[in-house]
């Protein structure tokens, strides 16, 4: 499976789409406001990554508004707090077979690429 969960408004995500050309290969594209993640695909990527937390974004503008940085969040509440809230989704992120990239850091694009 070649995967991108992504959001279109993001000019980060569109910046790394264009970096590693995944419009010229045969990626299937999720628009994760438009397309909502389900139970299911967020298990599948939990399952590549080990855990929910990994998945977790930080630095989504609801996390501290919501107060969740002084709270002690479970696996349950990571996953919860994804399926609510698109924007609490780590991006972009890349599935290609059995490997996942998650997020936007160098290291992580350049893994992607070298994937690739």
């Amino acid at each position: 499976m070649k995967k991108i969960y992504f959001l279109s408004a993001c000019s980060t995500c569109s910046r790394i789409i264009t970096e590693l050309g995944l419009k010229n290969k045969k990626f299937e594209f999720q628009d994760i406001k438009s397309d909502k993640i389900t139970s299911v695909q967020l298990l599948e990527m939990k399952k590549l990554t080990g855990s929910y937390e990994a998945l977790f974004s930080r630095v989504a503008l609801k996390y501290r508004a919501l107060g969740l940085d002084k709270m002690k969040l479970t696996e349950e509440d990571y996953k919860n707090y994804i399926l609510d809230e698109y924007t609490f989704l780590k991006r972009p992120v890349i599935i290609i077979g059995s490997k996942i990239f998650v997020g936007n850091s160098k290291n992580t694009v350049a893994s992607a690429k070298a994937e690739l």
